[in-house]
């Protein structure tokens, strides 16, 4: 089954393209349905037109990022965007979440949602959506709001997964907690998942397992862009059965999402290295799983720095029965966990260690609250690899910062005449808070 994706703003036109990117360099995958999935394949009509064309819709309200993100793809020699999958206009939305979500949305509905109409009818059979979008700035997240929405009314049969990039905790816009709070509080109503990124934490992994000293963007979307690829690519739900997984958004959404009240969804992969360190790397099965145990356990998104101080209960109970003095630091509690094996010998990869019904919350059975997925096909350079998504208290920490700073802000009334003016009151304003506060309340009480 196909998935159409819908890149939104500039940074998700920039990390769009970094996905498709790493799509079509994965030699290893089983190639027909990879392409299948993401690209067709149109009537060569000239020089370079017979390059698989990405099953995407490009929309920001400036043509330059547009522009450049359609050269950079053909110039790839492996693909490309169809000549007219994408919307733009000459202004932007300032970082105004309500500047895209009530002015630009409403305006440009019927240009967008016709572009995405024209590429669901490419599909066969459609799977559903993965939208790419930042929830710093104004159209990303604001449009890329609206637009979800349109997509749940036009489309509520099909799955809707939100990639969503967390901006850098230090800050790149005055207003990125308000935007960041309306974003999540309305893509709660209507998206099936919102995969969330941090850039402080993808940071971290191109600084201190990358190496790369002078760190940009096209980095940090090519660490994100790896990420997905693992998840997107295919491999075997059941591999006792040699089942290939065929829907691959609502595959993850139905292992993940088990429950409206939680839908945040936050992933780790190992091994993840410069070229360099990886030719005098070797990695074994029981090394890998033990190392992503612990990074889930103790809310760690990178190897390097691990805490193995934090443990799991040592009798078994939730962590408000059990004795302080066999209480060590927090560990993150699950709800449900993902995970996916690619690579040599992942037959005899033992994964009992991730069944442990102490890993998830109380009410929720380990035997139904962990989805195993595996290849024996590597994904691109990695010999093996591991990742795992996990719908989890994992993204508490960030969340509670936004709402708190936004509140904050709030409650001084800062630049909300800037929301006004464009259609957002402030019992909007309210309700998103009055949402958000519920969602941390729900995944604090996953440990209870």
């Amino acid at each position: 089954m196909a998935a159409v994706v819908v890149q939104l703003g500039q940074g998700g036109l920039q990390l769009g393209r970094a996905l498709f990117e790493e799509l079509s360099r994965d030699g290893d995958s089983d190639r027909s349905a990879s392409h299948h999935r993401f690209f067709h394949s149109p009537q060569a009509a000239g020089p370079g037109q017979a390059l698989p064309v990405a099953r995407a819709v490009l929309v920001d309200m400036e043509s330059k990022v547009i522009s450049r993100t359609l050269s950079q793809a053909t110039k790839s020699g492996r693909w490309r965007y169809g000549d007219q999958s994408y919307f733009c206009q000459k202004q932007g939305s300032g970082n105004n979440w309500a500047n895209g979500f009530c002015v630009h949305g409403p305006r440009h509905e019927e240009a967008v949602m016709d572009l995405v109409r024209r590429e669901v009818e490419k599909c066969e059979r459609l799977s559903g959506f993965l939208t790419m979008m930042s929830v710093a700035g104004g159209t990303g997240s604001g449009l890329g709001t609206y637009v979800t929405q349109c997509l749940r009314d036009t489309y509520p049969n099909s799955f809707i997964l939100n990639q969503l990039t967390w901006p850098y905790g230090t800050g790149e816009v005055i207003v990125q907690n308000y935007n960041a709070v309306l974003t999540l509080s309305h893509l709660y109503r209507s998206s099936d998942g919102l995969l969330i990124h941090e850039n402080d934490t993808v940071h971290k992994i191109c600084s201190q397992l990358m190496n790369i000293k002078q760190i940009s963007f096209t980095d940090i979307n090519k660490v994100i862009a790896h990420q997905l690829g693992n998840i997107l690519q295919p491999a075997y739900t059941n591999w006792d059965m040699l089942e290939y997984g065929t829907n691959p958004l609502g595959d993850l959404l139905e292992s993940l999402v088990t429950h409206p009240e939680y839908k945040l969804l936050s992933m780790m992969t190992i091994p993840q290295m410069s070229d360099t360190s990886l030719q005098f790397s070797t990695f074994t099965w029981p090394a890998l799983l033990k190392h992503l145990r612990q990074m889930l356990i103790a809310n760690t998104k990178m190897e390097a720095g691990i805490d193995w101080r934090v443990t799991l209960p040592v009798t078994g109970l939730p962590p408000a029965a059990e004795p302080s003095r066999n209480r060590k630091l927090h560990f993150n509690t699950s709800l449900a966990n993902l995970l996916i094996l690619r690579g040599k010998e992942v037959q005899d990869a033992d994964t009992s260690a991730f069944k442990e019904q102490v890993l998830y919350t109380s009410w929720m059975p380990a035997a139904s609250a962990l989805s195993i997925w595996s290849t024996s096909q590597p994904f691109n350079k990695y010999e093996k690899s591991a990742t795992v998504v996990s719908n989890s208290q994992s993204l508490l920490q960030p969340l509670d910062t936004a709402v708190t700073k936004a509140w904050d802000m709030f409650a001084s009334r800062a630049y909300v005449h800037q929301y006004v003016k464009h259609g957002i009151s402030e019992e909007d304003f309210l309700d998103s808070f009055t949402t958000m506060e519920q969602v941390i309340a729900s995944y604090s009480n996953l440990g209870l």
